[in-house]
Order: structure tokens, then sequence, then C-alpha cells
């Protein structure tokens, strides 16, 4: 039991990473972002590229995929969100097909073979019969950190509560003098650069492929789908409510059923509650 509780905090803080720069774009674009699953793939290939391709140390590499990151959020809002004008199902649709893109620009460039990425923080912690990977405890300790930051981001800066602004009315905004161009860019950009830095740990945790981007955006959809699309905080509780749900299932059940509670969960959540466990909220 030891160690399914630690396990399950442990994956539910990953899950909660994953998840909150998906919440992020939702929150405020009000679009839901199909392509977010290749910032992570950007991200472990940007690091992996820095790191043990080109042996630069490890923090230049981390700061690197997360420029990455900030830099395709940027690139996918000027080039191609921002042209559709807010047409919801054309951005999923036309977002889902640059993420086939990038994945084959990245078989190209890397070929499709499956990478081992180091871990960023290296050592192990044994807590009686069970063994923690200082990477993913790390990984679960800088969900909390980025979580209770961006909420503090918003609440307490500027430029936070102009995103609050957008999220709850963009029209209004406009009225009131705010660019929210400008804001729905600098959201992008935010939202590549935490699923780089979700992609660089996810991708330690698990393994490199160019296919790696699926499982991230399931997981993110699954979240703020239960959790109530544009709540952080129910980002945060859903997370652990996942990441307890899969631990549960591989260590007691079968490890082949591992994700359909998953999506039994969202279909459930859909049919009673369909504005999530939170509800659909604003920044």
């Amino acid at each position: 039991m030891l160690q399914v509780l630690i396990q399950g905090f442990l994956l539910s803080g990953l899950y909660a990473l994953i998840a909150v720069g998906f919440t992020l774009i939702f929150s405020v674009g009000r679009v839901l972002n199909l392509a977010y699953g290749a910032y992570l793939m950007i991200g472990g290939y940007a690091y992996f590229y820095m790191v043990q391709t080109l042996g630069m140390p490890k923090l230049p590499g981390f700061l690197f995929a997360i420029g990455m990151g900030a830099l395709a959020g940027v690139l996918m809002y000027r080039i191609l969100v921002k042209r559709l004008k807010g047409d919801q199902v054309a951005v999923e649709i036309s977002t889902l097909i640059l993420a086939v893109v990038i994945q084959a620009g990245i078989v190209l460039v890397f070929n499709d073979s499956s990478k081992i990425l180091h871990p960023i923080v290296d050592g192990v912690w044994r807590i009686g019969s069970t063994t923690i990977t200082n990477n993913i405890l790390v990984a679960m300790v800088a969900s909390w950190f980025i979580l209770g930051g961006l909420l503090l981001f918003v609440k307490k800066t500027h430029v936070g509560r102009a995103m609050q602004a957008v999220s709850m009315d963009a029209k209004g905004a406009r009225i009131s003098g705010i660019n929210t161009d400008r804001v729905n860019m600098m959201t992008w950009a935010i939202s590549g650069a935490l699923g780089a830095v979700a992609g660089v740990f996810f991708a330690s945790y698990t393994q490199l492929n160019p296919s790696m981007w699926v499982a991230p955006l399931i997981i993110a959809v699954a979240v703020v789908i239960v959790g109530g699309i544009g709540s952080i905080v129910g980002t945060l509780i859903v997370a652990h409510i996942i990441g307890f749900m899969e631990i549960i299932t591989t260590t007691f059940i079968a490890a082949e059923l591992r994700g359909v509670f998953t999506m039994l969960l969202i279909i459930g959540v859909l049919v009673i509650r369909p504005q999530g466990l939170f509800g659909r909220g604003d920044l």
C-alpha cells in the first residue's frame, strides 16, 4: 500500500505537469490545441540533441528545450491559429494534423527508433521496499511549483489579469484596451514552454520516440475534461485522481488495462456532468 501511495503521488505530479499547459490554452483561447503533445515531443528531442548528442550541460539543454517549446507555441499561434480567427473545429483539426507533420519531421531528423533519455536528476531514494528516482520526484515537486506559480502569475501580475479578462470575455477585453492578440500569443508561448518542461520529464520517465506525443495528449484531455475545462485547481486534483487510478489498476488488476478506467471516467463525466467535476471556469 505504501508503494501505491508513493507511486500514485509521483505519477500524479507528472500528469499535472503535463496537463497544465493544455488547460491554460483553453482557459484563455477557448480552443483545444490537439498539437499540445507535440510540445512535449519537441522539448524531449531538443533536450536529447543538446545534452546527449552535442554533450552540453543539462541546465543549458533544459533551457534550450523550454525555449524551443515556447517558440513552437508562438509560431503555431501566429501562423495557424490566428489566421483561423477562432473557428474551434478548424483549429482542432489543423493542430492535430500539425502534430502528425511534426512527428514526421522528427522521424526524418532523428529516425523512428526509441531512445533512452538520461534522467534530469540522477540518484534514487529508498523508502522501505519502494525505490523512488530523484527524477520523477523532482517532476512532482516541479508540477506543484509551476501550478502555484501560474496561479500567482495569473492573479497578481498585469499580464495575468489581462489573461483573466480575455478568458472571461475577449470582446469586452478588447473594448477595455487590452491587446488580445498579444495576450493570446503570450499564452501560447507559456503553454509551449510548460509542455516542453513536461516533455523532458515524461521522456526521461518513459522513453523518447516520435509517437510519444499521443499519450500525453490523451492524459491532458482526460485531466481537463474531468476536472472542468478552464479550472487550474481542477487540473491538479483530477491529475491525482487519474494518477492513482492508473497505479491501482496496474498494481492490483492488470498492466494491460492501464488507461482503460481513465477513458471510462471521461465517458462517465461527459454523460453525468459535462462541465466537469469543478465546472467550466475561467482563469
